[in-house]
């Protein structure tokens, strides 16, 4: 039977993650699996916790939303250590593309039941900062504004904060100029935003990149072009459905690796941290991860 070390990050969301892993672990256990509870300090805490309790041949949980998944699947990629996720966060969008239930029976029998998968990951390279590995997806422009503004949001939650963050954000925004290097060729872009994604889902469920899987080993790069404000808005309704894929003013592209650079100070966010600016490369990492979905 297995064992399962859960971390939950008491600092962010600490009410909504304890009450989802209390759902779930009692289901664990009484299944008969063994299950130990961790809090962390910080994600970098969270992370060391995490490769400790992989040396140990324990599964990892992660129990919060994108940032922490992302964070911990990040240390474990490469590990060989088994992941699991027991999504409570604002987003959930990597659980999403997992297509994991909500259901606190049905997500005790995936990470009881179903056999470890290989999935892709991220190496995230920027100046003056740490190599980082995530899950999700690289977003450089408006979006990373948007999710700035959703995390500092006090009184909403899930896809109202970024929603309302969306709008304060496309408000203030002025087209940039991106160099976008996919696998050594250069795109030239002006416009909203780039992204990186790994994954379909961004934003609390908006569908940034339908195309995208992952495990594929490739990573799928949509690029929003300068349009009037209007306009984005309505692509922004159209993210739910993926139907802004037809829009002219979207551009998808793919490769494994993508450099993205810009002609000003541009925000840019990786799995929910977005404190800080291009230029920034991210690099596919295919099968690093194993995973139970």
């Amino acid at each position: 039977m297995r064992q399962f070390t859960a971390i939950v990050n008491p600092t962010a969301g600490a009410a909504t993650g304890a009450a989802a892993l209390l759902r779930v672990g009692k289901l664990l256990r009484e299944a008969g699996a063994e299950l130990e509870t961790v809090y962390s300090r910080s994600l970098a805490h969270a992370q060391d916790l995490a490769r400790q309790a992989g040396q140990r041949g324990r599964v990892v949980l992660a129990v919060g939303g994108d940032g922490i998944a992302g964070g911990i699947g990040g240390a474990l990629s490469g590990t060989g250590t088994v992941f699991g996720l027991v999504p409570a966060g604002r987003g959930n969008d990597f659980a999403r593309a997992l297509e994991l239930p909500a259901e606190p029976a049905a997500l005790a029998r995936v990470l009881l039941r179903h056999e470890p998968r290989p999935v892709d990951t991220m190496e995230v390279r920027s100046p003056g900062r740490p190599r980082t590995v995530v899950l999700g997806s690289v977003y450089a422009g408006v979006d990373a504004l948007a999710n700035r503004h959703a995390n500092r949001a006090r009184l909403l939650r899930g896809a109202a904060s970024y929603y309302a963050g969306g709008l304060r954000a496309v408000a203030t925004w002025r087209a940039a100029g991106y160099r976008v290097t996919v696998d050594g060729a250069e795109h030239r872009h002006r416009g909203y935003t780039v992204v990186a994604a790994n994954s379909p889902y961004y934003g609390s469920g908006r569908m940034i990149a339908p195309g995208a899987r992952v495990d594929d080993g490739v990573l799928d790069v949509v690029l929003i072009a300068a349009a009037p404000r209007r306009l984005f808005f309505a692509l922004m309704n159209e993210l739910k459905s993926g139907a802004h894929l037809a829009r002219p003013q979207v551009r998808v592209l793919r490769g494994r690796e993508i450099r993205i650079e810009a002609d000003r100070v541009v925000p840019y966010g990786a799995d929910g941290e977005v404190d800080a600016v291009l230029p920034v490369t991210a690099r596919v990492l295919p099968g690093a991860l194993r995973m139970l979905y």
